[in-house]
């Protein structure tokens, strides 16, 4: 079984669902000749052709519109958004129209569209490379919100995203590209969304993260007895793995690299409060970026949530 980094992963996701479904089309900004701005679709136009593979205009909004035409249609396109902070034309067609396709045709139109993007802090992009907005889309009825951590979970959230037949936010750490390696098969298998995984088993204190910050959970919680938790679908989050985790640790620490305030950070302490409330020893504590525009590079290491004050963060929490 072969080692491979995230942007492999997705490259062998994309390449097999194309393989196996006809009607699944890219399409974006330097999909095609170029194979995207991070090489993530590299070798797809010479398999699939440019009919299947298409290079976009440089319009977001136009991307995402078209792709929703394509899937009332029948096709299943992936669209590509090459950074995160380049997406925010493109919301009035995510909100307005791919997520109220089915309700608003009464369930007679479904909308199967994958729109994936890179998103995050920690390669020193200039403006507008790095953000890390994801509660935007959680914040959409009809939007599912998928984030994935590793490779192996990359290729296994994408099929299944692919396949849903409702609109997925797609969400790919640009730090975590190709900074890790890990085996990834070859041929179908599918990761449901909706489910977390527990990264890690323990017995004192409830670690929920996402992304390139779950590994940043991974190193603080080291020497302590956590339940460090990926929660791999943001929308919707699934409040049965981490309730039964609160329940049994008592303690509990969010992580994630967006600002703190209206983060995701914030509906899932609030589930917590509502549903788990009397099994807490001590308040919910977040570890987040800070709510400030995301800095120029020099000062990226400042602004993102480190592994010294996740452990500050575990610490403190386990004091209760």
């Amino acid at each position: 079984m072969a080692k491979l980094n995230m942007v492999q992963a997705i490259n062998l996701a994309l390449k097999e669902e194309m393989q196996r479904d006809k009607d699944v089309i890219i399409l974006g900004e330097d999909v095609g000749r170029d194979g995207g701005v991070f090489r993530v679709t590299e070798g797809l136009l010479d398999v699939f052709g440019a009919e299947r593979v298409i290079d976009t205009p440089l319009a977001e909004s136009g991307i995402v519109g078209v792709s929703i035409g394509m899937a009332a249609r029948g096709l299943k396109p992936v669209a590509e958004i090459q950074f995160m902070g380049f997406i925010y034309p493109a919301l009035d067609q995510i909100s307005s129209h791919a997520a109220r396709l089915r309700s608003r045709s009464r369930g007679r139109y479904t909308c199967p569209l994958v729109v994936r993007t890179p998103y995050g802090a920690g390669i020193k992009a200039p403006e507008h490379h790095s953000e890390s907005t994801e509660a935007l889309f959680c914040h959409m009825p009809g939007i599912k919100v998928v984030l994935p951590s590793t490779p192996y979970t990359a290729k296994g959230l994408l099929i299944s995203a692919i396949r849903d037949p409702d609109p997925v936010v797609f969400l790919e750490s640009a730090r975590l590209y190709r900074l890790i390696k890990e085996e990834v098969p070859e041929g179908e298998y599918t990761i449901p969304l909706g489910k977390a995984r527990l990264a890690q088993e323990g017995k004192d204190v409830t670690v929920i993260s996402w992304g390139a910050m779950l590994h940043r959970c991974l190193q603080a919680a080291a020497g302590f007895s956590a339940d460090v938790i990926d929660l791999m679908t943001l929308n919707p989050f699934d409040e049965e793995t981490i309730y039964s985790s609160v329940k049994k640790t008592g303690r509990v620490v969010i992580v994630h690299e967006a600002p703190k305030t209206c983060g995701l950070g914030a509906e899932i302490s609030a589930s917590i409060a509502e549903e788990a409330m009397l099994f807490l020893k001590g308040p919910i504590t977040r570890v987040t970026a800070y709510d400030a525009v995301l800095p120029l590079p020099k000062l990226e290491d400042y602004y993102m949530p480190t592994v010294e004050r996740i452990k500050k963060g575990i610490e403190e929490v386990l004091k209760y």
